[in-house]
């Protein structure tokens, strides 16, 4: 859950994906979305036919620039920088929503006196944007209302991740762009069950519909549930846990379809880590990087496979159905749970371990996935009124309170989830590892159209492997003629963390001094490479921006 949490309650879009086209400005920063996210990426192009103004900001020219009304090129890292700049600018030419600031909002004053500090030269300073472009994006997205602001991890994967949402609802609300059809903030998902997995509790913090672990009214609604005693406190990342399993205080985990051993950083740690655990279950569709290290492999049934529900990025519940048997010994992921579930508390009480009189086996025998999400629904507030007969046709926005309500759309529209938003002031902070004389480039991450994620799934399609049969590391010309690089040749890019070899594609998309990866291929992963440096609210780590070297290299 991102830190617009603080402001506005869950971390979730507050608007619906169609809305995008009903937006007159659209900020897109940190969010590759034509290539990342294409079903919205193709409403956004909609909207700019309409005459929405898109303003992108983002250190490479993506795709989007083509149809940017400007595209702010800041420097990776310098994201908060930028949006307070641009929040600078609004409320020195007094553009602000004076009214909504008043009525629906608190912290204004102490948050404007750290903004005022933002002028566009200390920002153009900071991010490198010329100072003139950081007061035209700033009115082109104040004096085109309704406006909506789309975010992805290019803003979340960084030390101040957290820093950089709270800025952009900072910005959401200071133009009085919530609660409104058109505006409002649009955090895109990373995959399609992210929404939903973040919302039944999987989260280290939370249960379902992000009532807190520590909360001791929720905590005692889940004990009475589950028949069980829970501990108030929150459990660990997945970054914690694998620092716990490297030192050895986590001997055993249970991995369910997540390709930890390239999609996390700093590669070489992680696989240490999976291999210092005296035992390793994983639960996937293919025999991933991460299965090929385990003791026990599960195998597990395909979205097309089996029946349940996703909730995408828009908050909308919808139903998933199973097209064709899952091939093998391939089961639905809860299925398996609850069978090594029961099989536990058998072994516990025939052990006679202590609390295990507690315990029963009865408790995880669900006959079908609609009895899950019933019981989902009886202790989630948000979920209350879903039930599979109410999404068999179409699916609804939560929260959804009870069995006749419509759905919500649009988030908001009278008070946030804590009442009055709150402003919060956040101040630039550099990245965790700069570029030096050892390791001049920066390197930031992402992913290409053809490909997906590890590239557990894409990879193994012969027609995306022949569009893109593997990694190409984006080096700007300048940098590239100095380095005696011509397209396709082989570089060697190193950090302080690892080594990789891979093809150079010598292309202006990138900036003097910036290279970029993505991280689909393990014969060239980069996050062999990337910083393992945590945000220190969310966890999340700073992927996005690592300092490495480049040279040229004769491949072997």
């Amino acid at each position: 859950m991102t830190g617009l949490a603080t402001a506005f309650g869950s971390g979730a879009m507050t608007n619906s994906i169609a809305d995008l086209e009903n937006a007159k400005a659209i900020l897109v920063i940190g969010s590759n979305t034509t290539e990342q996210h294409p079903v919205i990426g193709t409403r956004i192009r909609r909207a700019a036919r309409k005459g929405t103004k898109v303003i992108l900001a983002d250190p490479r020219a993506i795709d989007l620039a083509n149809i940017a009304a400007i595209h702010l090129r800041h420097r990776a890292g310098t994201d908060l920088a930028l949006l307070n700049g641009l929040a600078h600018v609004i409320l020195k030419e007094g553009l602000e929503d004076k009214e909504f600031i008043a009525n629906r909002t608190e912290g204004f004053e102490t948050w404007r006196s750290t903004v005022e500090a933002y002028t566009p030269e200390r920002v153009s300073d900071i991010t490198g944007v010329p100072a003139q472009d950081i007061i035209t994006a700033a009115r082109l997205f104040a004096t085109n209302s309704p406006a909506t602001i789309c975010y992805a991890m290019g803003i979340t994967q960084h030390t101040v991740g957290h820093n950089n949402v709270l800025a952009v609802a900072n910005l959401t609300m200071l133009t009085g762009n919530i609660g409104k059809p058109g505006g409002g903030v649009a955090p895109l998902r990373g995959q399609n069950n992210v929404q939903g997995a973040c919302d039944v509790g999987g989260l280290p913090n939370f249960y379902t519909g992000y009532q807190r672990v520590a909360d001791q009214g929720a905590r005692a609604k889940f004990e009475k549930a589950w028949g069980a005693s829970l501990s108030p406190q929150p459990g660990l990342t997945v970054g914690e846990m694998l620092n716990a399993a490297h030192d050895g205080r986590i001997k055993a985990m249970w991995i369910v379809g997540e390709n930890i051993a390239m999609s996390d950083p700093d590669a070489a740690h992680v696989r240490a880590a999976l291999e210092h655990l005296d035992f390793l279950v994983v639960q996937e569709l293919f025999m991933t990087e991460t299965a090929q290290l385990a003791d026990v492999v599960l195998p597990a049934a395909s979205f097309a496979e089996k029946d349940g529900t996703f909730t995408n990025t828009e908050r909308r519940v919808q139903r998933v159905r199973k097209a064709v048997a899952p091939p093998g010994q391939a089961r639905a992921d809860w299925q398996i749970v609850c069978d090594v579930a029961r099989h536990v508390v058998s072994s516990f009480k025939a052990l006679e371990l202590k609390g295990s009189d507690n315990l029963k086996p009865e408790t995880w025998n669900y006959e079908t996935p609609s009895q899950i999400m019933d019981e989902i629904a009886s202790l989630t507030p948000s979920y209350a009124g879903i039930s599979f007969e109410r999404i068999e046709t179409r699916g609804l926005q939560w929260p959804v309170p009870n069995s006749t309500h419509p759905g919500t759309p649009l988030l908001h529209t009278e008070k946030f989830s804590r009442g009055k938003g709150l402003f919060s002031p956040v101040e630039h902070q550099e990245p965790a590892e700069l570029p030096d004389s050892t390791y001049p480039f920066t390197l930031t991450t992402g992913r290409i159209l053809q490909h997906y994620h590890t590239g557990s799934m894409t990879r193994r399609v012969a027609g995306l492997e022949q569009l893109a049969p593997e990694e190409r590391v984006e080096v700007n010309p300048d940098d590239a003629a100095r380095l005696g690089l011509a397209d396709g040749d082989w570089v060697r890019v190193s950090s302080r963390r690892g080594t990789i070899e891979s093809r150079a594609w010598v292309t202006d998309r990138v900036g003097r001094g910036l290279v970029f990866m993505t991280f689909h291929y393990a014969e060239a992963l980069s996050n062999v490479l990337t910083n393992t440096a945590v945000d220190p609210v969310a966890q999340s780590p700073e992927l996005k921006v690592c300092a490495v070297s480049v040279e040229k290299a004769t491949k072997s």
